[in-house]
């Protein structure tokens, strides 16, 4: 499997010339993310992982798109009909090679005057598990985790590499931050990585990694 990272929380994962991708949302501006997927999952609705108008617009390009998703994202997309399908949390399903199993069902707390909005992590065929905005702790050798967030301190996403121990764990979401708020983020994830047989850093736009 390839995974290659675009801007802030945005995915594209590959294998035996298939795709799909992960949170394209408004923060994310390669046009190329989205070249040839079969499937467009949606970890929640917040604007940096769901771009409506762009979602639309591919799915008109593509009769064959389908979107899989949490229940406020599909309420969103409502006219694509079902092509968009909800997922539950463990509830897993097969597209373009791949098996998706959703995890979790909320965002993480993020204000005290609004209740979280749905969230639903990816596991991709039992190995590559995307967070979205939110904490789940999931048996996964890779973890695609937010490096910074208004919700996400750095004791937090510290503990929450611990209680996961990924082989591989890549930072995303990273795109709300200038230049030194990512030093900062990358000296974190530097002393993290110290930790035998780990390999623990932030993906650049357009890297990618071969499993």
């Amino acid at each position: 499997m390839r995974i290659t990272k675009y801007g802030h929380a945005c995915v594209r994962l590959e294998k035996d010339g298939r795709a799909v991708v992960i949170d394209p949302g408004v923060l994310t501006p390669e046009d190329e993310a989205l070249d040839g997927v079969e499937a467009v999952l949606v970890t929640h609705e917040h604007f940096d992982h769901l771009d409506v108008e762009r979602l639309r617009a591919a799915a008109e390009k593509d009769p064959r798109l389908t979107v899989l998703t949490c229940p406020g994202v599909a309420a969103k997309l409502e006219d694509l009909g079902d092509r968009v399908r909800v997922l539950r949390a463990d509830e897993a399903v097969e597209v373009a090679g791949f098996e998706i199993t959703a995890k979790g069902e909320k965002h993480h707390f993020s204000h005290p005057d609004y209740p979280p909005v749905d969230n639903i992590g990816f596991l991709v065929d039992g190995e590559v598990f995307h967070t979205g905005d939110a904490l789940t702790v999931v048996d996964a050798s890779t973890l695609l985790f937010a490096g910074q967030a208004p919700w996400l301190t750095v004791p937090a996403m510290i503990e929450y590499l611990r209680a996961v121990a990924p082989r591989r764990a890549y930072a995303v979401h990273d795109g709300l931050i200038n230049e030194w708020g990512l030093r900062v983020l990358d000296d974190v994830l530097a002393m993290e990585a110290k930790r035998p047989n780990a390999d623990i850093r932030r993906l650049m736009p357009g890297e990618s990694v071969d499993l």
